[in-house]
């Protein structure tokens, strides 16, 4: 029984002395006298992969007794070459019970190159709290915040990395298709099963509502444009702000919209203005438009027409870092360095409401309950640590780029570096051309985005409790009717989307990125009796940080 574990495809069965045979392991005289018939493929449900029954096991340890009968030399037991199945029909078992299909896998054609495994990495990270990175950095600091962005990149790297090896620390189990859940339910049992499972539903739901705040933003702005351009508006911003044709503005607190403090030179009828103004509301009547689009949306059983979109995502951060750029080269850099004090227009170096940038960055550079589904893909998998290494320095470098030159190019004066918005676009007024494709552009890529991150939720939420995905209509509807009214509400009364990421980001931080892998770590290496002082030391700093990293965010 010791060989249960061996291939069922051997190619050690070819002779030497025939060249005429290609060593292919799907070259029919290269397959082992076994094979599972589709009957006796079964499924425990749609999630589970596929599964062969006691007898057809049966069938392969009997197999394996006989092949020992002969010498490997001879064929006497080769199947013939007209009973063995096609390559798409064959399937590997493993002795653990599963069954793999091997249809064009073997060969590596199936997974992706290193360079697209980095670009899927950065794409994936690369999400809404880009908008938010240049408030952050005014919150810090400039000279803080751009050392925060290194070292929070650092530390999430490290526990990224941490989680990536998890499966390791697990021996004499199969854990080539486990999650990190699946880990931290053999570490700490059903309360690491679930406290991991509300840790990701956090982060998912806080991105799903930030995803609403911003799209009734870019909603609204859009549909301001387009109405002002029609009707022939030319719209001033009554809100201060710097003058020509890269005008920046400081949006007024609280305020509902432009057009509640705006100097329009029209000939339209003033009537009709307020009519639309009444009716297209940032906060009253926009968010509620919304419900229309995306609530069908999320209750399609598959994801897969949304993901095809996912290029998007792509397109709309490649346009933004564009006028990120074309705007810093025509408004060039406003910068004064003061450490603790707060010079005219400026604000000092170093700030006590830095966490509220930590809080941010900690959604911004969190992968960890995905890194190793990304990673099983790609086509080395000894350069999995190089790969997810450059990807985080690419994420960095974006995340430094956008926010540092949006900081810098802040004209002060006139404007205070105060009035840098929680979305960086609110600070460019709503007739502005490159705001508006970027809008746009971001609209559209996060209407394609949000019935995934739905799908998401409904897999690990439904999917744990009723033990399936799409357990009835009526409980898909019930919870995506609770995503959509938690958007709305925030989108209403507090559209303010740095304060939902850093929250967010820090509370499944805290259990994602700091406690469980550190913890694991050294679980593992007390176990195997490797656990020494300095990495005890470091490792707790790590879990004390992310504890501080919560606190913190509800102390500012």
């Amino acid at each position: 029984m010791d060989d249960d574990g061996q291939a069922l495809l051997d190619p050690t069965v070819f002779e030497e002395n025939d060249p005429g045979v290609e060593k292919s392991l799907f070259h029919p005289r290269s397959r082992r006298p076994f094979h599972v018939e589709p009957t006796n493929i079964v499924c425990i449900n749609g999630e589970d992969p596929q599964r062969v029954t006691a007898q057809a096991s049966a069938m392969s340890t009997r197999i394996h007794y006989y092949g020992r009968l002969a010498s490997p030399s001879e064929r006497a037991l080769i199947a013939p070459d007209h009973v063995v199945p096609d390559p798409e029909e064959i399937f590997i078992y493993s002795p653990l019970g599963t069954a793999t299909k091997v249809g064009g896998y073997t060969d590596g054609s199936g997974k992706n190159s290193s360079i697209m495994t980095i670009f899927m990495i950065w794409n994936t990270m690369m999400g809404t709290s880009v908008l938010s990175i240049p408030w952050g950095i005014k919150q810090a600091g400039f000279t803080t915040g751009v050392c925060i962005i290194f070292l929070m990149g650092v530390l999430t790297l490290y526990c990224c990395y941490r989680v990536l090896k998890s499966q390791c620390t697990i021996p004499n189990i199969d854990t080539s298709s486990w999650e990190f859940p699946d880990v931290c339910k053999y570490y700490f049992g059903s309360f690491g099963q679930w406290s991991s499972l509300l840790f990701s539903l956090v982060s998912l739901v806080g991105a799903m509502v930030v995803y609403w705040v911003l799209m009734s933003n870019f909603l609204f702005n859009t549909g301001k444009f387009i109405y002002n351009f029609i009707h022939n508006i030319n719209v001033t911003d009554d809100f201060p702000g710097t003058n020509g044709s890269d005008r920046v503005i400081c949006p007024i607190s609280g305020a509902d919209s432009p057009g509640h403090n705006t100097t329009e030179d029209t000939s339209a009828n003033s009537t009709e203005l307020q009519q639309f103004e009444m009716w297209w509301s940032k906060t009253d009547t926009v968010p509620f438009y919304l419900i229309v689009a995306l609530l069908p949306l999320l209750n399609f059983k598959s994801p897969s027409f949304f993901a095809k979109f996912n290029v998007l995502g792509t397109l709309s951060v490649i346009f933004l870092i564009s006028v990120v750029t074309l705007k810093t080269a025509h408004l060039g850099f406003h910068l004064n360095f003061q450490w603790f004090t707060s010079a005219d227009y400026f604000v000092p170096e170093f700030r006590l409401s830095f966490p509220q940038l930590t809080g941010v960055l900690t959604l911004a550079f969190f992968l960890h309950n995905c890194v190793i589904t990304l990673l099983k893909n790609n086509r080395n998998q000894a350069k999995n640590v190089r790969d997810l290494s450059v990807a985080y320095f690419l994420v960095g470098l974006t995340y430094l780029y956008v926010g540092g030159m949006i900081f810098a190019a802040f004209p002060s004066p006139p404007l205070y570096k105060e009035c840098i918005q929680q979305n960086f676009l609110d600070n460019f007024p709503s007739n502005d051309i490159m705001s508006f494709f970027a809008r746009i552009f971001l609209l559209f890529q996060m209407m394609t985005v949000y019935p995934l991150l739905g799908y998401f939720v409904r897999v690990q939420l439904l999917g744990h409790v009723f033990g399936k995905a799409y357990p009835s209509i009526f409980h898909v509807l019930a919870l995506n009717i609770a995503l959509v009214g938690a958007g709305v509400i925030m989108a209403r009364f507090s559209p303010n989307i740095g304060g939902i990421i850093r929250y967010s980001g820090a509370t499944c931080g805290l259990a994602f990125v700091f406690v469980y892998p550190a913890l694991i770590h050294l679980i593992s290496q007390y176990h195997k009796g490797e656990l020494k002082w300095p990495s005890l030391i470091f490792h707790v700093f790590l879990m004390v940080l992310g504890l501080a990293n919560l606190i913190s965010q509800f102390l500012m």
